[in-house]
């Protein structure tokens, strides 16, 4: 690709720095919102159908290796944030011969990623099951969902890094087609898998990762389209300077989805000696809690690429505008939810696992994270801003806040001190003592995009 300016780039670049923002937001938010929900269905049906198995062994399983999904899904985004957030800003100055090749070059070492992690897996499987929090009654099924999932690895990491790069392009339509089919397609082959063709867990597994090939072919499909970036080998820069930038752009994605996984290994060994109920209901709660998000983070998905566009092109007033309008409209909306949810705790707890035990612990985590859902459109979209603008101290320490410098000592504290009660709140403190971190490091990079902004109008 020559440095020449594309005709459909040119429109874009001009639309994305021109257009109304909080318009723009909601028009590039969409697709993402409806992704994010269609993955987190995808995300729940397993546990919905595997639940039906009434073994809580089996949907115990499915929570433990939903870890190391969890890290499969951290060196995807590490990857495809990484190249994004480049890709984005160099966008926004017009220099597409750097994006093109940094597109090429986040795809294929997610790839190569991927396959690395699926031979390591298959080759340790027991230890990782272990590993993971996998119990001596639930080994059996860790094992026979971990072995399926793992040889999904190599689409599973490369198909995040596309999903993302659309994303930033501005193309959040084709990254939602590519999703939501392999999502609907999931959500369709678990029940015939899991009981038509009676291979149990193990056909949880197959589904999933049958799905995520063709949402790969779909994704990799929508990059030749609409002047998005194609993606060639030959343009695959295997450079310091590159992967430099990957860094830092993923480091903060990569804290978050692996810190996310490690939280979840210490919630699983945390809950283990209250039994399998404990177990498959943290588990439960993690998938529904994650759906409650899903449009949140949806939303804030739209506001990156105009962040990473506006900053690139220095207009930066566009870029506050846009944070300050998505914290609102994100609080408000959490508000919502997490009302709903501590209401109807118990109904939604059952959806997934008729068991009373499940229920009753289940109920009880679910209404502590709700108490603390709202803080999340504060955290989330700072967390945003300040990856995709290259503040990657700040957004690392906040990604890694939540789910590992606070949740992780808490849930071992707190379940010493209180029980299976400490187990089921740790969530709802580590959400508070995040707030309390992110707020001084975004208003400290809103100062700075002021000081950016005056600095522009003086020169």
């Amino acid at each position: 690709m020559d440095d020449r300016i594309d005709e459909k780039q040119e429109q874009k670049f001009h639309q994305m720095t021109e257009a109304p923002v909080g318009r723009l937001i909601c028009r590039l938010a969409f697709p993402c919102i409806v992704s994010m929900l269609v993955t987190s269905f995808y995300n729940m049906a397993d546990t919905f159908f595997v639940g039906m198995l009434k073994s809580n062994s089996a949907t115990g399983a499915v929570g433990v290796v939903f870890s190391l999904m969890a890290i499969i899904q951290a060196v995807g985004f590490f990857f495809g944030h990484g190249s994004g957030n480049f890709i984005s800003r160099e966008l926004g100055k017009q220099n597409y011969v750097e994006a093109s090749n940094m597109a090429a070059t986040g795809f294929f070492s997610a790839l190569a990623a991927g396959t690395l992690i699926c031979l390591l897996g298959q080759l340790f499987l027991e230890p990782l099951a272990m590993l993971l929090g996998s119990t001596v009654t639930i080994l059996p099924y860790t094992k026979a969902y971990l072995k399926v999932i793992l040889l999904g690895a190599p689409w599973m990491t490369s198909s995040l890094v596309l999903n993302n790069q659309l994303r930033y392009q501005g193309s959040a339509v084709y990254a939602m087609v590519g999703i939501a089919s392999g999502a609907v397609l999931n959500i369709a082959l678990d029940p015939l898998l899991i009981f038509t063709f009676g291979l149990g867990v193990a056909g949880a597994a197959w589904a999933t990762i049958l799905s995520q090939f063709v949402s790969f072919c779909l994704l990799l499909s929508g990059c030749a389209k609409g002047g998005n970036l194609h993606i060639h080998i030959a343009n695959v820069q295997w450079k310091l300077s590159y992967y430099v930038q990957i860094f830092r752009g993923g480091l903060p994605s990569l804290a978050r989805q692996g810190l996310a996984s490690v939280a979840t290994i210490c919630l699983n060994r945390a809950a283990g000696p209250y039994g399998d109920a404990a177990i498959a209901a943290m588990g439960v709660v993690q998938r529904i809690m994650m759906f409650g998000g899903s449009a949140m983070i949806g939303f804030g998905q739209g506001f990156q690429p105009v962040c990473g566009f506006n900053y690139g092109a220095k207009l930066y007033r566009r870029v506050k505008e846009g944070f300050w309008f998505c914290v609102k409209t994100s609080t408000l909306f959490l508000l919502a939810v997490s009302t709903l949810g501590i209401f109807f705790a118990p109904q939604l707890i059952a959806l997934f696992r008729d068991d009373p035990e499940v229920i009753q612990i289940g109920s009880a985590a679910l209404r502590f994270q709700c108490l603390t859902l709202c803080l999340s459109g504060w955290i989330v979209m700072s967390n945003m801003m300040l990856q995709t603008i290259g503040k990657t101290a700040g957004a690392t320490f906040v990604a890694m806040s939540r789910q590992g410098i606070f949740f992780i000592p808490l849930v071992y504290i707190l379940s010493s001190s209180l029980g299976l009660t400490g187990v089921e709140m740790t969530q709802s403190a580590a959400d508070a003592l995040t707030l309390l971190c992110a707020v001084p490091v975004q208003l400290r990079a809103l100062r700075e995009l002021d000081w950016l902004e005056r600095g522009k109008s003086i020169g």
